[in-house]
């Protein structure tokens, strides 16, 4: 049977630590640049990519930090939601966003927590789902960023968690895995969200790990690299998306971790820095995020740890006294 997969060449590509840090400092530096004019739909989601990147690999320093305050601010509006950007419409998408940005800053308690916290409950629909917006799309995505955001700001018992978790069993396939919505195909991306989901409201009984994770370690393709879904191509940022839910789960060691480490070391760009979606590609804020995410969760190098379940840095989930719900191995 044909499998799609890429070919890694047989050069080992070298660890560009200072790389990294120098490409997540510069990229969309310059407002005129056309990376940060096509970027401003999700500025604010890059914001937090290349932020928690960079605390990661640069032993937890972010600079300009009142300006990226400021700029959160900017894009605050009054029913309490966020913007990627000043003059767009807000999204939980960007309010998790911001949420997340302030948290890595310790500066949560400076943000309208009463008014976000009306904002996504309104969200939640009478099935325990949540629309992204007014517009009303329901997907689990948005399930995981209202209970991420909520549970960030210490406010989880705001909205219907019974409901939620039932929507979210609800989506689940005979496969083990999750899609968007129910009778949707499992997805990688989809897979987390849920699982994740679940690992915040502490309910992961409901997950059967072991089919789950064989489907996630079946992910794995012979270059290293993992899929989202069966006869795909591996993407960097299924390394964190797959992954992490194998090390909620308490599988992380059904997969090939040194494959793993090469796929994504392979996908690094030597010259400028950064990661991208599989070698040889442009690298992004987006893959450089997901690509050293999974990375910290293999201890490689000086990269700090990472919550599996809030892509968030450890210490900053320990700081706010968060304990989601991890699975020991069988």
């Amino acid at each position: 049977m044909l499998q799609k997969d890429v070919k890694l060449d047989n050069t080992s590509k070298t660890w560009v630590l200072e790389k990294h840090i120098d490409f997540l400092q510069s990229f969309g530096k310059e407002r005129h640049q056309y990376e940060s004019s096509m970027m401003e739909f999700l500025r604010m989601s890059g914001m937090y990519w290349g932020l928690t990147a960079l605390y990661l690999i640069n032993d937890g320093k972010i600079p300009k930090e009142d300006e990226i305050f400021e700029y959160i601010k900017s894009c605050e509006h009054s029913c309490g939601g966020y913007s990627p950007a000043p003059g767009h419409d807000p999204h939980l998408l960007y309010t998790l966003s911001a949420v997340q940005i302030a948290c890595l800053l310790n500066r949560e308690l400076e943000l309208p927590i009463e008014k976000i916290v009306l904002y996504v409950s309104k969200l939640q629909q009478d099935d325990g789902s949540f629309t992204g917006d007014k517009w009303g799309e329901i997907d689990t995505r948005y399930s995981f960023c209202a209970l991420a955001c909520l549970s960030l700001l210490g406010k989880l018992n705001e909205i219907n968690l019974v409901k939620a978790v039932e929507f979210i069993k609800s989506c689940q396939n005979f496969d083990g895995g999750f899609g968007s919505r129910p009778g949707a195909e499992s997805h990688g991306g989809l897979i987390y969200c849920c699982v994740g989901s679940l690992s915040i409201a502490g309910r992961l009984d409901l997950v059967d790990a072991d089919t789950l994770g064989w489907w996630l370690a079946e992910r794995q393709l012979p270059s290293g690299g993992l899929n989202g879904r069966p006869e795909k191509l591996p993407d960097v940022c299924y390394s964190w998306w797959v992954f992490s839910t194998l090390n909620i789960l308490g599988r992380d060691h059904w997969i090939d971790k040194e494959g793993l480490k090469t796929f994504i070391l392979a996908s690094q760009d030597n010259e400028g820095g950064g990661f991208s979606d599989r070698p040889g590609d442009e690298p992004d804020p987006f893959h450089t995020l997901f690509g050293l995410a999974a990375l910290s969760l293999m201890s490689h190098d000086k990269i700090l740890p990472i919550d599996p379940t809030y892509c968030m840095p450890k210490a900053v989930i320990n700081r706010l006294g968060l304990k989601p719900q991890t699975l020991s191995r069988p």
